[in-house]
């Protein structure tokens, strides 16, 4: 009988959210470039916030954030409350200047402002980051959280987790390929909203009855709260140590890095905010989505110091620390709903990858290089052929992350390799105006081998540093070279930036003091977490 509810209530919140989905896009246009790849411009600012979260949380961050905070506690909320900072500095000015050149892709932006040679050489890069890291990983911890949550060895009475892993795997890619290679970015945005109110309400959910569960028979939320600061406090020190996955002096090397890029720079995220209707509707959708990133740690951190509180002694493994929790203490006729919103986060960040990597190949590849005279229907079709290798690729690949350690270190890890040449080149040029291609170029391909060569070959030596701090060296041997070409061989001409006007460039003239407000708080919620003595007593 329990079996039948949570299939059947499975079965009816997907249904549900495809259902509407479909009526709010059914007469979308998805045969021009502007209406599949940018939505027709139509984006306000709750959609774009709903689909920047649910883009962003997905299961990688639901299974591998709370499993790091399984080991090492509540600094690992680094990458969540970070992230509102960088989405501040993304509202007030990345934004600006992307909505300004009218642009679908960064790497357009970056032929903007330096040449095409530039943007193909980015393009190359992203594509090869989405199909051979993310995509994988996306469906990788989807395949392990959803299995978890819905039993699906005892369901379907699988011989062994090899199967369970490579038939849910197939299973979410092929109805996440479905999505976004049909649907187009609306699509995507909306189906993003509808599931990220799902996602909100069952994170939470999962929240509360795990604190319930730690205070015992009778004991409310905030008993096991006190239960939980009282057995582990040192679980609950925002200041991370040398030994732990984010120590404290990384804030402000890697860890800031790593997070300007992805909620600034990185395709798959900002690409819906390329598609708002105008600046201030974007802007509000990217402050909103910095407040809710300042709550997350709600559901992406506290759920894993719960599940170590309750199961530390059963050794598990981290990355199946949060599928546990939820298998335990959710209630069997909600079980079907929350697996539903899990479908729905993995959709969301395995959809948005699978759209921009479509996007980047037919606008970046494909037009300007294959098929220069494509009508507009043929440049679309290119894209979604082009998906359905990628997304075949991925799912092929997917199952062979299942020896991976902590597979959130292995993304993050794996993410410096694209993401910090790509923020200096861009950084540069929004910063400069003399800087020349050649400068761009050198970045691109020097900071990507300087990376992979710290990773694979001096691998001991990034260690001894930390593998952060590594990053931040990179970052500004970048950004100085390339100032220095500039000075050396500048640009015949100053840069200067034409508005396209095809957005309405009026900023919303709350997004400042809302910024302000909302890095306030994100330096409040240090402030009440912060012990420094884990530094003085040498841990550091």
């Amino acid at each position: 009988m329990d079996t039948v509810v949570t299939i059947s209530s499975f079965v009816f919140f997907t249904g549900l959210v495809g259902a509407l989905t479909y009526y709010f896009t059914r007469n979308d246009n998805h045969d021009s470039s502007e209406g599949y790849f940018l939505a027709g411009r139509s984006l306000t600012g709750g959609v774009i916030a709903g689909s920047l979260m649910l883009t962003n949380l997905s299961t990688e961050q639901l299974v591998g954030l709370n499993g790091a905070a399984y080991k090492d506690g509540i600094c690992v909320m680094a990458w969540e409350v970070i992230a509102a900072v960088s989405l501040v500095v993304m509202a007030l000015f990345f934004l600006p200047r992307f909505l300004k050149s009218g642009i679908a892709t960064v790497p357009q932006y970056l032929e903007n402002r330096y040449d095409a040679g530039t943007r193909t050489i980015t393009t190359i890069i992203f594509i090869v980051a989405y199909a051979g890291i993310l995509l994988p990983i996306i469906l990788y911890t989807g395949a392990t959280g959803l299995s978890g949550i819905l039993n699906i060895k005892e369901l379907l009475g699988l011989p062994n987790d090899t199967v369970v892993l490579w038939l849910t795997v197939w299973l979410v890619g092929i109805i996440g390929s479905i999505y976004a290679i049909f649907g187009g970015l609306r699509t995507v945005a909306v189906s993003d909203t509808i599931n990220g109110f799902g996602l909100l309400v069952g994170g939470v959910m999962i929240t509360i009855f795990g604190l319930q569960q730690v205070a015992g028979d009778g004991g409310g939320v905030l008993d096991g709260w006190d239960t939980l600061v009282t057995s582990h406090p040192e679980k609950f020190n925002s200041i991370g140590g040398s030994d732990q996955s984010v120590p404290f002096s990384t804030l402000f090397t890697g860890v800031l890095l790593l997070n300007l890029f992805y909620w600034c720079t990185n395709q798959q995220i900002i690409q819906r905010t390329f598609g708002a209707s105008s600046l201030k509707e974007g802007q509000k959708g990217v402050i909103y989505a910095g407040f809710l990133k300042a709550l997350a740690p709600i559901i992406l951190v506290l759920p894993g110091i719960i599940a170590f509180h309750l199961y530390a002694e059963d050794n598990i493994a981290q990355d199946k620390a949060y599928g546990t929790l939820v298998a335990d203490v959710l209630p069997t006729p909600l079980a079907g709903f929350f697996a539903a919103v899990m479908v729905g986060a993995i959709l969301s960040s395995f959809n948005s990858a699978l759209n921009s990597t479509a996007t980047l190949f037919s606008l970046g590849v494909y037009l300007p290089h294959l098929k220069p005279q494509a009508t507009q229907e043929q440049v679309v079709a290119s894209g979604k052929w082009f998906g359905w290798i990628i997304a075949i690729l991925a799912m092929a690949t997917a199952p062979l992350l299942a020896k991976t350690e902590s597979i959130f270190g292995y993304l993050q890890k794996m993410n410096g390799l694209y993401f910090i040449p790509i923020f200096a080149v861009v950084l540069v040029g929004m910063l400069s105006k003399r800087v020349p291609a050649l400068a761009a170029k050198v970045a691109l391909v020097l900071g990507f081998t300087a990376i992979a060569l710290g990773y694979f070959v001096f691998d001991d030596f990034v260690t001894s540093i930390h593998e952060f701090h590594f990053l931040g060296c990179v970052f500004v041997s970048l950004v100085v070279l390339m100032l220095l070409v500039g000075k050396c061989c500048p640009r015949a001409e100053d840069y200067v930036q034409q508005h396209s006007g095809d957005v309405d460039m009026t900023a919303w003239v709350g997004a400042k003091p809302a910024g302000l407000c909302l890095v306030l708080i994100v330096l409040a919620i240090y402030a009440y977490f912060a012990d420094f003595s884990i530094l003085s007593a040498g841990v550091e």
